[in-house]
């Protein structure tokens, strides 16, 4: 899975040869074989909940969610499971300490609920949400970062809480949450950000009153990599989940900007890498060091991609990693990637002291194989295996539709919420590695919640409407109506992409779905075919379709899977582009200056693009999601 996706993307599927895993993927795998059920050797205290241990998931996590290979899933599982009761106790946590860094593997915990849907992952995380509840403040109403440090904020502890604290208030719906958050992020881009070089420094007392603190300003002395590199990431992790109607979240882009502008300032030239002591260039004992690198090409290149910095950003983070895989990186002959050059920690105060000096800063111990570099090293990767189609989408929009297939369920916290070939579905059910596949082109994703108007179409390039309801599925269905499919047919005529996707006759509507679908000459008939009943090869194989290279939508070939569809008729200006057995499984149709493409299932909902399930790896149904939505990007206006 993962060499066929980067294959996709560089467009050198040939069926033939062997092709070079990313460095990324080879860490992943190392990682896997080293650190089994994430047990990382390398720290005084292996098997212990503890942050370095969350950000190694966090990079595992986004390096499953670029490449759709499930053994990145299951070791995530594996290791959160080594904590997560059967009734949500999370073993070993120690909620006396009140320390933000207890917070961070709350991200890998509810990664599992959502994908799950368990509910003693939704009781673990919502004990940790219960703890910032309970965590210390300064006047101002910043998170003390532990108890033991009174009225103190690190930049540390951004990354540790708010985008989990974000992923959280977004997955059940606390929207109030927001403010708050966008406040800790803010309060140390007001406070800790020096106006001269726009970088941040480490802590801030804003009592004043710690050896280490500037009498004026509270500050820490210096500028620490690290330090800046936990708050840049903290800002794009954060504004994944962050509403788009919050009025802070303009400010937190804001603060993203300003913050990547220091970071590319004081980029080493000759390098592309990063100092220990970020503006001390070359100054006695100062070094190169692979942890910040790697966090400031993640926050550049993700930054990049999501439509927050710059187009000219990615070339530093270019530079960056290209910089971290000459001097960091090497493979032995047994294939087990090392990452060297990762500081063991940074802080302020404590026993024994840590002035935050520049001595301080540079005489720290440095390691390879450090469970926070290697967790940074896999963040960066995953974004820089999409980096070259990124540019693709950035002024795009693509929007799926919520209104004729509006499913419900109730959440482990007893909430009613949309599912079913939804963008934020991680479940099998969703479309949430759909939406990946778009994002990798820098497109943007919106949902459809209500009848489909012309003011909402006119903002999106791209809609999508997935197998329509029917009662059996949905008590109050959505049909479609002549007013919908006028308004869609005008917008598809002016130059918009329509791609409708039905499903087999017991689980979609069909009747007033073709009065859309006729109009451009796809009608998909009630029928069921490509049956299947079991999982074993012989099962599963009745549900293979051969994509051909050269169709004019898929640019490669695919072994595509699609269990229980319909078919299509075409005539018109519609035309087959995908056969199985002489019936059309996927249909084009040219109309005005737009496309319509026709499917006869959903079929790259998580179940059958994600290999953490049953389905044998020779079906490629990620690879040709990616595929589908660079075409849809490229024929949108």
């Amino acid at each position: 899975m993962r060499l066929l996706a980067t294959l996709v993307l560089c467009g050198c599927v040939t069926g033939v040869g062997v092709a070079q895993e990313s460095p990324s993927q080879t860490m992943a795998a190392t990682v896997i074989q080293e650190w089994p059920a994430g047990v990382i050797s390398t720290v005084g205290h292996p098997g212990t909940w503890a942050y370095e241990e969350g950000v190694l998931l966090d990079g595992m996590a986004a390096e499953w969610h670029t490449t759709a290979d499930g053994a990145d899933f299951h070791y995530i599982k594996a290791a959160v499971d080594k904590y997560v009761t059967a009734d949500g106790t999370i073993l070993g946590y120690k909620a006396d300490g009140h320390t933000l860094d207890d917070i961070e593997m709350g991200r890998a915990v509810l990664l599992v609920y959502r994908v799950t849907q368990q509910p003693k992952y939704y009781k673990a995380a919502k004990f940790l949400e219960g703890q910032l509840a309970v965590q210390l403040r300064t006047a101002s109403g910043g998170y003390w970062h532990k108890e033991i440090y009174p009225n103190q904020m690190w930049l540390d502890g951004a990354y540790m809480a708010e985008p989990f604290r974000a992923a959280y208030a977004a997955t059940f719906g606390q929207a109030g949450d927001f403010d708050d958050i966008a406040k800790q992020l803010l309060l140390m881009d007001e406070h800790m950000r020096d106006p001269k070089t726009g970088l941040l420094r480490h802590g801030w007392d804003e009592s004043k009153k710690m050896p280490w603190a500037d009498k004026t300003t509270g500050l820490s002395p210096e500028v620490w990599g690290r330090a800046m590199g936990w708050y840049e990431m903290a800002l794009v992790d954060t504004l994944d989940w962050f509403p788009k109607d919050n009025t802070d979240r303009a400010k937190l882009i804001a603060a993203l900007n300003r913050t990547a502008a220091a970071v590319v300032r004081y980029q080493d030239g000759k390098s592309g890498l990063w100092w220990q002591v970020m503006d001390k260039a070359g100054q006695p004992g100062n070094y190169l060091e692979s942890s910040a690198s790697c966090m400031f090409v993640y926050a550049l290149a993700k930054g990049v991609r999501m439509g927050y910095l710059p187009q000219s950003d990615e070339a530093s983070a270019r530079r960056g990693w290209e910089g971290i895989q000459k001097k960091f990186v090497t493979t032995g002959a047994d294939g087990l990637m090392v990452l060297s050059g990762t500081v063991s920690v940074g802080g302020l105060g404590g026993k024994p002291y840590r002035s935050g000096s520049y001595d301080y800063y540079i005489g720290e111990k440095v390691h390879a194989n450090d469970a926070k570099g290697i967790g940074a090293f896999l963040l960066a990767g995953s974004e820089m295996e999409q980096a070259s189609t990124e540019a693709l989408g950035q002024s795009k929009t693509v929007l799926v539709d919520a209104w004729f297939n509006s499913q419900t369920r109730k959440n482990a916290a007893g909430q009613t919420e949309l599912f079913h070939y939804k963008w934020n579905d991680d479940a099998n059910s969703g479309f949430a590695f759909f939406g990946r596949a778009f994002q990798r082109y820098g497109v943007k994703l919106a949902t459809e919640k209500t009848a489909p108007v012309a003011a909402d179409l006119k903002k999106a390039q791209i809609y999508i409407l997935p197998s329509p309801d029917i009662p059996v599925k949905n008590p109050g269905p959505h049909y479609m109506d002549s007013a919908s499919g006028d308004v869609i047919q005008a917008w598809v005529k002016a130059g918009g992409v329509l791609i409708l996707m039905e499903n087999d006759v017991a689980n979609s509507e069909f009747e007033h779905f073709n009065t859309l679908s006729d109009r451009f000459g796809i009608h998909f008939n009630p029928v069921l075919v490509n049956h299947v009943v079991g999982d074993s090869v012989e099962d599963v194989a009745h549900g293979k379709i051969m994509i051909p290279a050269g169709t004019g939508v898929f640019a490669h070939p695919h072994q595509a899977y699609m269990k229980d569809t319909c078919t299509i008729s075409v005539k018109g200006p519609a035309k087959g582009v995908v056969m199985k057995d002489g019936a059309v499984m996927i249909a084009m149709a040219r109309y005005g200056k737009g496309v319509v493409l026709g499917v006869v299932d959903p079929w790259v909902y998580n179940e059958y693009v994600d290999h953490r399930n049953t389905l044998p790896v020779a079906y490629d149904n990620f690879n040709a999601a990616i595929d589908l939505a660079g075409w849809a990007v490229r024929q949108a206006k």
